[in-house]
């Protein structure tokens, strides 16, 4: 079983709903703890899909915004976020929206502060490209030259690792680091883990805004605010545990 099923397993919405079935299964036969089950698995996915509350989960993962210009770096690196498939306004596979979100801000840094860029991800879905190559097409339109594209990782923790290989041999060490605001943490652990000096910049923020009726009632947005979260914990917890059999493997 691959890591990505495994985790939509023990992510929502999956997770609360098998603790819904897992309860009406057992209604029969221990009726008080499938009442239970039944009660937590919908309960959580009633919470899960408030808004203001994925809103709060995401955002306590989310260091205050600080302009990174502040401090000196060699290179910008910035991480794909996703495919946009067979999109048929483009004629084929490029960025998601996750992806230029994060590519926008690069052009800002580098415009700003003209330091040479890589974009990192691989292929791990065979598409008909790696999400570098469409990531360096779309700043080539916007007029922003790419250096280095790694192309060969499927997550984070590649990401981090497979970046090094490409620029610690060319003695650089201290990096922008572009991703989403609430991927920052795990992000930021994997590429100093690494051997990098990270400088973070992050880019798009969890909501805010003041309080609405509407941040009451539970949609889809809300849900995937707060599925985002779970998979960032999930995520760090995985790398962490990861990193320590790799340790004590070596």
């Amino acid at each position: 079983m691959s890591t990505a099923l495994l985790a939509a397993w023990l992510l929502p919405p999956l997770a609360p709903i098998v603790l819904v079935f897992a309860g009406l299964y057992l209604q029969s036969t221990r009726a008080r703890l499938g009442r239970l089950m039944i009660a937590s698995g919908a309960g959580l996915l009633l919470i899960m899909s408030i808004p203001l509350a994925g809103s709060f989960l995401l955002s306590r993962l989310e260091a205050p915004y600080s302009d990174p210009l502040q401090f000196p770096a060699d290179a910008i690196v910035v991480l794909g976020g996703g495919t946009y498939s067979q999109s048929p306004e483009y004629g084929g596979d490029t960025v998601s929206g996750a992806s230029l979100e994060r590519l926008r801000y690069t052009a800002k840094l580098y415009r700003l502060s003209q330091k040479p860029i890589l974009v990192t991800g691989g292929n791990p879905r065979e598409y008909s490209t790696p999400e570098s190559a469409q990531m360096r097409a779309v700043l080539a339109e916007w007029g922003i030259p790419v250096r280095w594209g790694e192309d060969t990782s499927g997550d984070t923790l590649e990401n981090a690792r497979n970046s090094f290989a490409m620029l610690g041999p060319a003695g650089i060490r201290r990096i922008y680091l572009v991703t989403h605001a609430w991927h920052m943490p795990r992000a930021r652990h994997a590429f100093e883990n690494a051997g990098f000096t990270v400088v973070p910049a992050p880019t798009r923020y969890a909501p805010h805004h003041p309080v609405r009726l509407a941040d009451f009632v539970p949609d889809a947005e809300g849900l995937a605010l707060s599925a985002r979260f779970c998979r960032e914990i999930l995520g760090s917890f995985w790398y962490r545990l990861r990193s320590v059999y790799e340790q004590g493997a070596t």
